[in-house]
């Protein structure tokens, strides 16, 4: 009698590929909301996009609108590491002039305009609207506990958190004011990093007034 065979198929995927088909995603959706707006677009178009099928899609997320999600988040553990190397004493607009640029996801991968065109649509798209502001919501806490470190105080404290809410506030009204009055899809990456940049620290620089 012959002993049954294991079964074969592909090996499992690595919390990194996940990571990847999660950002390929969250693209491609970028790209067909901007396009021909959400309602429009659906799990389908969005998988073969990517290459994967609609149920694919669904089991990375629970809807069209979350697909967009690691383009808001990705850049939170960067943005927070920034805030730990904070020196004392240093202007909060000098410390993030490059690195916030760079870590902040809501505007970086290939094409700054596309995704600025996204931000705009969360004025309109009340799901996308909820995720841009869970994404905030997330993030405060994890900007607090890096506050909290920088300062040596308790997780708890209530000073590193009402900085986080503060810092956390400036992040978003500058990349809104960003999205909404500032480059499009047609500007060049260059400028558009330019534009980003003074509108942050304009921002920073507000809100390090009562955080200094």
């Amino acid at each position: 009698m012959t002993a049954p065979r294991g079964r074969t198929g592909r090996p499992p995927l690595t919390e990194e590929r996940k990571a990847e088909i999660r950002l390929e995603i969250a693209r491609a959706a970028v790209d067909l909301f901007v396009a021909q707006g959400v309602t429009a677009t659906t799990g389908e178009q969005i998988g073969q996009a990517v290459g994967v099928s609609a149920r694919t899609v669904w089991r990375y997320f629970p809807s069209k609108e979350s697909c967009v999600r690691p383009l808001f988040s990705e850049g939170i553990e960067v943005i927070a590491a920034c805030l730990r190397d904070w020196p004392p004493g240093q202007p909060l607009g000098q410390l993030f002039d490059r690195t916030l640029v760079s870590g902040l996801n809501v505007v970086g991968g290939p094409d700054r305009g596309t995704v600025g065109a996204l931000v705009r649509l969360t004025r309109t798209e009340p799901g996308l609207r909820a995720v841009w502001l869970q994404t905030y919501d997330e993030a405060e806490p994890a900007f607090a506990r890096a506050l909290a470190e920088r300062a040596g105080l308790p997780a708890e404290d209530l000073r590193p958190t009402i900085q986080a809410a503060m810092f956390n506030a400036a992040l978003r009204a500058a990349v809104e004011h960003y999205a909404w009055r500032g480059a499009d899809a047609s500007t060049d990456r260059a400028t558009a990093e330019a534009e980003l940049e003074a509108t942050l620290r304009s921002a920073l620089a507000v809100a390090a007034e009562g955080v200094i």
